[in-house]
């Protein structure tokens, strides 16, 4: 019995600094895609070859400029919860809400699971990172029809998207173990 109680008491710890860790994770993985579209954007200004051409060699998204997989995410629960359509506009702001109620989730489970399986904590969250890109954006998203098939996008955008769950994971891992070691 003590070793039960104990067991919960510790899932609970993990759950929770993981969801703290998803949080921040999530965040981080927004600071990242941020930089990396400003610097995208300067390479454009900045490449005389891109100028004369009119090419934008910013990598297009897993999704299209006007509606990506959050968004559409929304939608979808829009409809089955709701019974209802949403705005576009609406549609724009419940996509963080999105990304973020996934990434905190997913954290908390990883900060669960990191409880039980040390080995999950292996290259310092980047390998959960790796799985979430993989089980997400390449097989998940496009089966949800959120996206399209991994194969139309250029290896650039996957590059960047594991990128960005790297970034994810490793952040994920780092606040964990702060906010494991408080409580």
């Amino acid at each position: 019995m003590t070793n039960r109680r104990h067991a919960d008491h510790e899932l609970w710890k993990g759950l929770v600094a993981g969801m703290i860790g998803g949080a921040f994770g999530s965040w981080m993985m927004n600071q990242y895609q941020a930089g990396f579209q400003k610097a995208a954007k300067a390479w454009n200004k900045s490449d005389p070859r891109t100028a004369r051409s009119g090419k934008n060699r910013t990598p297009k998204q897993s999704q299209s400029e006007d509606e990506d997989a959050t968004m559409k995410m929304a939608q979808f629960l829009a409809e089955k919860v709701l019974n209802r359509q949403l705005s576009h506009a609406q549609k724009k702001k419940a996509g963080p809400i999105i990304h973020y109620a996934y990434g905190t989730l997913a954290g908390g489970a990883y900060g669960a699971a990191a409880e039980f399986m040390p080995e999950i904590r292996k290259a310092v969250g980047m390998a959960y990172g790796t799985a979430l890109f993989v089980g997400g954006d390449e097989v998940g998203v496009p089966m949800m029809h959120l996206s399209e098939s991994p194969t139309s996008y250029p290896l650039s955008v996957h590059v960047n998207a594991l990128a960005s769950h790297l970034v994810y994971g490793f952040s994920v891992e780092l606040a964990r173990r702060a906010v494991r070691a408080i409580l």
